[in-house]
């Protein structure tokens, strides 16, 4: 067995012992043997059973579906435009699907956040619900893709040109936002804040359910294209001359990742840096292979954003601090840290 099927395997094994430990700890604390027998099935005391069927576990699924999509969403990116530096964050596809979130927010008076109990089949759900904030951020989302990629394709798609116009994108978005906020009266402006801030302690049953049907058929998709993605790798000319459609792959995974980009952000805010530092992690140690990449990067992320999770909630406890700070905090030093190293 090669150094990277362990890898995986270990990354495998670790991701639901840490999701169990993650949900039987805080500030009040349920015993890890307690905690199983409630997952398996089993009745328990009603103070755990509310504790982790209500609170926990909602929150642990929703970081690990959101850190296993941004993860697989950055190295898609880098892949299909050549760039390490890409990712939905640094591309400007995040702030682009807060802004559409916050513009739905804005134009609805701010009530869209009392709709977190709707049910899903609801047709009110995709009008003033949740639905409709994903709508308004993959709106924003995807238009901002467009733009990258026509905008690349203008400029002969390259590297350094993808970046700089998703840093003017990103910068855009951003204004816009705050815009947004200066205008508000309170209730919209609380709403606005409220949706923009990452952070997994909102997400409930309904909104998991939306980002379930959203990151594992996408990510089934990523991991069907692996080869055409290796192939990618060696230029756009050879993969043309082996078959693969370049640009229809492009298209398709900008698009596929800016869904998942925007139905994150819509449900959980932004959360910064998972997708750009797991794909160069991954990288670093199972390689550039996409059939172990994609499916690392998966498993890394989710596991990372758990633990970034578990953390967030642990140290000011019982206050919770949002991930997305946390994850900003841990995410630069170690980018740089890689950077350096790779220099090095």
């Amino acid at each position: 067995m090669n150094r990277r099927m362990v890898i995986l395997i270990v990354t495998a094994i670790l991701l639901p012992v840490s999701f169990c430990v993650s949900i039987s700890v805080g500030a009040a604390s349920v015993p890890v043997l307690e905690t199983i027998r409630i997952l398996c099935g089993y009745d328990s005391e009603s103070r755990f059973l509310y504790i982790i069927r209500d609170i926990r576990l909602p929150q642990a699924l929703a970081a690990v579906l959101a850190g296993a999509g941004l993860s697989v969403s950055g190295a898609t990116m880098q892949s299909v435009l050549r760039n390490p530096l890409c990712s939905p964050f640094t591309l400007g596809i995040s702030s682009a699907a807060a802004f559409g979130a916050a513009a739905t927010l804005y134009l609805s008076g701010g009530e869209i956040s009392l709709a977190d109990n709707m049910l899903l089949g609801s047709s009110r759900f995709f009008v003033t619900g949740r639905g409709g904030i994903a709508l308004g951020a993959f709106f924003c989302a995807v238009t901002t893709t467009g733009v990258v990629l026509l905008l690349g394709q203008v400029r002969g798609t390259r590297s350094e040109s993808i970046i700089l116009v998703g840093v003017a994108l990103s910068s855009l978005f951003s204004a816009a936002l705050m815009f947004l906020q200066y205008i508000a009266d309170d209730s919209r402006l609380a709403a606005i804040v409220y949706w923009t801030f990452g952070d997994t302690a909102r997400a409930n049953w309904n909104s998991l359910i939306l980002m379930a049907v959203c990151v594992l058929p996408v990510s089934l998709y990523f991991l069907y294209q692996s080869w055409n993605y290796n192939v990618l790798v060696l230029g756009e000319e050879s993969a043309r001359s082996l078959g693969v459609p370049v640009r229809r792959l492009q298209i398709l995974t900008m698009l596929f990742a800016s869904l998942l980009t925007a139905v994150l952000v819509s449900l959980l805010g932004i959360i910064g840096f998972v997708g750009l530092v797991v794909p160069h992690v991954a990288r670093l140690w199972v390689g550039s292979d996409h059939r172990f990449l994609l499916p690392f990067s998966l498993l890394f992320g989710g596991l990372l954003l758990l633990i970034a999770d578990t953390s967030a909630r642990l140290i000011f406890a019982p206050r919770i601090l949002p991930v997305s700070i946390l994850t900003a905090f841990i995410g630069v030093p170690v980018f740089l840290s890689l950077l350096l190293s790779k220099r090095n």
